[in-house]
């Protein structure tokens, strides 16, 4: 029995539910609908309407979940319980799964999914019809545990798998009290409510950086570090960031629009809904814990979140530092700093070429956004022509850096453009 799918699908997960409950073990297959795997001729042929969710049994093919549902129920259930064959409760089934499709769900998709299209939820007459539809679900269960029965049926686990969307969504049903009694049973008692919980969150993960892409100004300059840093981090997470160019040549970071999203008029910020965040290991650390869809580039067990906030201060405290106090007076007068400020730079790569010793990553296990804010820095000194080779575990780590870092191009792009700059500059000052 071949089941295709997508985890954040409702309709997917009441078959997925209706199935647990039944005792069946689904052979799933995902179905990508977002980079059009529902339009390949083999799946074409099982399904005309390239559709999910889809199932296959033994050569029949039906879809449209609520279909599939029913099949499962009347072919595969030791009773009739999940979908009854007394004509005037099957009825009543019936009325609500079609409620479910033509109401509830139609309100959902009309409301929420312009976000995907455009960042902007429907209009307020939308979310007037979800309000009406919750209101209808209301009085279907004034005084009653089940939405069609005396028992649970599919029509439960269809609302439930629609209701539970709403949740993620954050829409606020509170004042329906009926439902919200409802919800809180039919949570405890369908089989298979983890695994529909599973699927929100891969979904909710999806709508989250949904809002990311049209609602996340990035203010940056291409060959700053730190916007380097935090351009790659976006990356590794598929975000796309609405970036905003702030010359801070010419002052524009002093210009009072720009003063009263970070007072502190430094580049890079980040504005997301509204929110305004800056300093670019900041960021960092807020876009993988927003958005991530695990915990990999930025850790929860305490230990290791430690070693990679330490990491981020070591980048800002001793690495950055070291660049800044022996290159940036270049920009002013055509010269370096000081020898001391160059054995600065040299212990930094000491200290960093320890970190590394035995270690493919600075630290832990798996790339993290420290390794991805050092590798912005140490890119740097490779432009401004740092010998490190002697450092052999930084020169091993680099090597593999550049190949695994998502993003990487645009950092050396960013990297090409300062460095015109560093070499006019330094011509200006020299001249």
């Amino acid at each position: 029995m071949d089941f295709y799918y997508m985890p954040g699908s409702s309709g997917c997960r009441t078959v997925i539910m209706v199935a647990k409950a039944l005792g069946l073990e689904l052979n799933k297959k995902l179905v990508n609908t977002m980079e059009g795997e529902q339009l390949k001729p083999e799946f074409v042929k099982l399904n005309p309407q390239h559709t999910i969710p889809t199932l296959v049994d033994n050569g029949f093919s039906i879809w449209e979940s609520r279909a599939i549902a029913i099949y499962l129920v009347e072919k595969y259930g030791k009773d009739d319980s999940l979908y009854p064959k007394d004509p005037q409760k099957q009825a009543v089934v019936n009325q609500r799964l079609y409620f479910d499709m033509g109401t509830l769900s139609d309100a959902f998709g009309k409301y929420y999914y312009p976000l995907f299209r455009t960042g902007k939820p429907g209009t307020e007459e939308d979310l007037k019809k979800i309000e009406t539809a919750f209101g209808f679900l209301d009085t279907f269960l004034e005084g009653k545990d089940y939405v069609a029965c005396d028992q649970l049926t599919v029509a439960d686990i269809a609302i439930l798998a629609n209701v539970s969307t709403f949740e993620v969504v954050e829409f606020d049903f509170s004042k329906y009290t009926n439902v919200v009694r409802w919800y809180a049973n039919a949570k405890k008692v369908t089989p298979g409510w983890d695994e529909n919980w599973e699927g929100l969150q891969k979904m909710k993960a999806v709508h989250r950086i949904t809002l990311a892409l049209f609602n996340m100004d990035f203010y940056y300059m291409p060959g700053s570090a730190g916007c380097r840093t935090v351009l790659m981090v976006a990356k590794a997470l598929g975000l796309e960031l609405n970036k905003k160019l702030v010359n801070t040549m010419e002052g524009e970071q002093l210009k009072p629009e720009f003063v009263k999203l970070n007072p502190q008029h430094t580049i890079p910020t980040l504005v997301d809904n509204g929110f305004s965040i800056w300093e670019s290991r900041a960021i960092a650390v807020y876009l993988a814990e927003k958005y991530g869809k695990d915990d990999s580039l930025f850790p929860k067990d305490p230990q290791k979140q430690a070693v990679v906030n330490q990491r981020l201060y070591f980048d800002m405290g001793t690495l950055s530092d070291a660049f800044g106090k022996y290159y940036y007076p270049l920009f002013r007068t055509g010269k370096p700093g000081t020898e001391e400020d160059l054995k600065k730079i040299e212990t930094a790569f000491g200290f960093l070429d320890t970190f590394l010793e035995g270690k493919d990553y600075v630290a832990g296990d798996q790339q993290t956004v420290a390794d991805i804010a050092i590798l912005a820095i140490v890119s740097t000194y490779e432009v401004v022509e740092f010998d490190f080779s002697k450092y052999t575990n930084v020169v091993r780590w680099y090597a593999n850096s550049k190949k695994v870092t998502p993003g990487w191009e645009e950092n050396w792009d960013g990297l090409m453009q300062m460095k015109a700059f560093f070499e006019a500059r330094k011509a200006a000052a020299t001249n």
